[in-house]
């Protein structure tokens, strides 16, 4: 299988880093929780289980857990699950390769973040949708927003590694038993998507699957 390309720009070491640009960010007073607001919207504001898909140092499922959620968070990155760790010890972080989770548990939403799309290893897109798919309740929500281009993802891709688009996503979840539900172009869910190159998608999947 090829390289991990998240791995392979980073070192596996990028934890620290990123742990303390977010709390850069946070003492200069800015906004790092569209995300989390969306997921609870999406659920209407009741306390559900919520699966990180991608976690990283634990930001959005932190706050998803103070807005009342059961969450569980899962990374490829150990460094980015130590920041995890000790910014919140209580909450639930497994180090997991998306292509074989199985976490023994099924979830109202799943949540990918954190640009998890273009990192994945290539060639195992359609296998990770799948595996997220089946953490899903019948009727449940897998909600991924991803940069679709060079431009829009902020930390550099090998030279060898294409952004997937959206096409190739929607098609991945069509296979894995998911519906688009809606689409926007930011976390807000305010603006709707008319092709640039961010995208927020919310599928859903059938509330007959097994």
């Amino acid at each position: 299988m090829p390289d991990n390309p998240w791995l392979a720009v980073t070192g596996g070491t990028a934890g620290p880093g990123y742990a303390e640009r977010f709390a850069t960010l946070a003492a200069e007073g800015a906004d790092l929780h569209g995300e989390a607001r969306r997921v609870h919207a999406l659920l209407d504001g009741t306390p559900s289980d919520v699966l990180d898909a991608g976690c990283g140092t634990g930001r959005v499922a932190i706050h998803l857990a103070e807005l009342g959620h059961r969450v569980v968070g899962v990374d490829l990155d150990a460094s980015m699950l130590d920041e995890a760790r000790r910014a919140a010890p209580g909450l639930s972080w497994h180090l997991r390769d998306l292509t074989a989770l199985d976490l023994g548990q099924r979830f109202d939403l799943v949540v990918g973040a954190g640009n998890i799309w273009p990192f994945l290893t290539p060639g195992t897109h359609a296998r990770v949708l799948a595996r997220l798919a089946a953490h899903l309740r019948p009727g449940g929500l897998l909600v991924l927003g991803f940069g679709l281009g060079p431009e829009h993802v902020p930390t550099s891709l090998p030279d060898d590694v294409a952004v997937p688009d959206l096409h190739a996503y929607d098609t991945a979840a069509v296979g894995a038993g998911l519906h688009l539900h809606t689409r926007t172009a930011d976390w807000d869910g305010a603006e709707p998507y008319t092709g640039g190159g961010y995208a927020v998608s919310v599928h859903r999947r059938g509330s007959t699957a097994p």
